[in-house]
């Protein structure tokens, strides 16, 4: 089973930019579909972007054009940069392996400890 640590978060000014990693171990990214989620407090946690192990990508709506997924696989890690951060982009933010998208969002597959962003206005 894979073991996934979160790192990158902080606290950022509005309009800044961050990237987050996904850093793996265990077995290798390309053996599962990536996905960043988040979870606000008081809200349930949603689906960001994944990544396929074809290396396809998808976004959710409301984050396309500012997130961007990416992976590494010599460094066995994902990540996911957020360009333009607001403050309703506050949240924990999670990496997950999963053989699907469908199973990591059913809360299913390998999930990282989280890594907290606070955007600042």
């Amino acid at each position: 089973q894979v073991q996934l640590v979160e790192s990158g978060g902080g606290l950022v000014q509005a309009g800044g930019s961050l990237r987050l990693s996904c850093a793996a171990s265990g077995r290798t990214v390309s053996s599962y579909a990536m996905a960043w989620f988040r979870q606000a407090p008081e809200k349930k946690r949603e689906l960001l972007a994944a990544i396929s192990r074809a290396g396809s990508k998808i976004y959710t709506d409301s984050v396309k054009g500012r997130f961007t997924i990416s992976s590494d696989n010599a460094k066995n890690t994902v990540y996911l940069e957020i360009d333009n951060l607001k403050p309703e982009d506050t949240a924990v933010y999670y990496c997950a392996a999963d053989n699907s998208v469908a199973t990591m969002i059913s809360g299913s597959g390998s999930w990282g400890q989280g890594t907290q962003v606070t955007v600042s206005s």
